[in-house]
């Protein structure tokens, strides 16, 4: 009985001895979660892309990195963002980090200020590494540096299947009229001249028709109608709208583009189905290499051989040859809803830090995400489409507006519309300008 009452004291007081352990670690285990950081990040990414997989090994490493850090990610893409990001400004609940745009699309985030200023909280000795142009806070609607941008976006770029146009004997065309040329020579051949997604509004306008607008009226001539110095009825502005219609018209763009959804027209365009196709310069990275599969929709050797990035042909009538649109790319924001000074703040600003690394920006450019505005990264090693895309960039010498990024959105939802409409035939082009005038003078009655 002794013995048994001794082997039960002792079992008592071990117990009680590792009970008082694991109740230490439960409160350090507590206390370490308490101590962990949590950002909420809002990034835009097409999931299918081919580079997704380097994208999400972009984060993982931060986050490998940082474990005194939680990241909560969403990745969302085209209108599903934009919804997105207009359902947490209506909550009043914004992520911490967030992808944005200098204007327009993000013209609610600078307006109300709901994001900080990122020059002070990054430094100069930082922002130095970063091409002048992309610091320039006039571009940004909210008058700071609300938003880094990783780029300078050309959102017109005619991919060109010059492969083809070789098999059928067939010039690159300089001209409007050239490619005009082409179309029942192509047609013959079952194959579209000008292949578009256009059932996704938005794509015409930033696409294209914010070049033909530029090419007809200029820059300084949208400057003036925000100013109701101008109005989108007068003759010049509907001389561009013209413009598109023509093109319907002699099917140098088709009508059935209008039923093309955007992730469908890279496969299309790679598989033949069209000698030309017009997207913004980030659509590159549909066509490289897939790390995962091994696989291209157009593979590296093809790139180098029978691919070309070129301009808009010249546009009968046309004021400014040559201009391309073009805006300052998008990039990432801080909530003001985060303290200033504050741990998190801390977090979001390291976070924003290594996004924008020498070496993270090296990955996007090396997965074709964009041609990044910081100045020391290596174009050695990528595929034969960036290093395309960035002589396109050098041979650009004038720019013009993207629309949704100099028009307010009341405005350019409506020039979204109308432009489908044109393409659909129940609209016309004096019809479509006075519908875009409207939503202007109304825009300029609630100022």
């Amino acid at each position: 009985m002794k013995k048994f009452k001794s082997t039960f004291l002792t079992l008592v007081f071990l117990s009680l001895i590792i009970g008082s352990c694991f109740a230490q670690g439960n409160k350090e285990d507590a206390a370490t979660l308490e101590d962990k950081i949590s950002l909420k990040v809002l990034n835009y990414y097409d999931t299918t892309e081919p580079g997704y997989e380097k994208e999400r090994q972009i984060w993982q490493n931060f986050r490998d990195n940082n474990p005194d850090i939680e990241l909560i990610t969403e990745d969302l893409c085209n209108e599903a963002f934009h919804q997105k990001v207009s359902a947490y400004i209506a909550s009043g609940n914004l992520p911490d980090v967030m992808y944005m745009y200098p204007s327009g699309r993000s013209e609610a985030l600078h307006k109300n200020k709901l994001v900080k200023d990122l020059a002070p909280l990054l430094g100069e000795e930082f922002l130095s590494n970063f091409v002048s142009t992309t610091l320039d806070v006039k571009t940004q609607s909210s008058g700071y540096l609300a938003e880094l941008p990783q780029s300078i976006c050309y959102s017109t770029v005619v991919y060109t299947n010059k492969g083809l146009l070789d098999s059928l004997n067939l010039e690159v065309p300089k001209t409007y009229e050239e490619l005009k040329a082409l179309v029942p020579i192509l047609r013959a051949h079952g194959i579209q001249t000008v292949l578009m997604a256009n059932k996704d509004d938005w794509v015409m306008q930033s696409c294209l028709f914010s070049t033909i607008a530029g090419r007809y009226v200029g820059t300084k001539w949208f400057d003036d109608v925000k100013a109701g110095k101008v109005k989108f009825t007068d003759p010049e502005f509907v001389n561009a709208l013209k413009m598109l219609e023509t093109m319907y018209n002699d099917n140098v763009i088709s009508r059935n583009t209008i039923q093309i959804a955007y992730g469908e027209a890279p496969g299309l365009f790679a598989s033949g189905k069209a000698a030309f196709y017009i997207d913004g310069d980030w659509k590159q990275s549909a066509f490289l290499t897939n790390e995962t599969t091994g696989e291209a929709l157009i593979p590296p050797e093809k790139q180098k051989n029978e691919l070309e990035l070129i301009a808009l042909p010249a546009l009968p009538g046309e004021k400014f040859p040559g201009v391309v649109s073009a805006t300052l790319g998008c990039g990432f924001g801080i909530s003001s809803a985060i303290p200033d000074g504050s741990e998190k703040e801390k977090a979001a600003v390291k976070l924003i830090k290594y996004l924008y690394s020498t070496e993270v920006q090296q990955q996007y450019l090396d997965i074709g995400r964009y041609v990044p505005s910081r100045k020391d990264v290596s174009a050695d090693n990528v595929e034969p489409i960036i290093k395309k895309m960035m002589k396109y960039y050098s041979q650009s010498n004038s720019t013009c507006y993207v629309l949704d990024s100099a028009l307010d959105p009341s405005v350019y939802t409506v020039l979204n519309k109308v432009l489908q409409e044109i393409g659909m035939g129940v609209k016309t082009p004096n019809q479509a300008a006075i519908e875009i005038q409207n939503a202007m003078d109304t825009f300029l009655n609630n100022k």
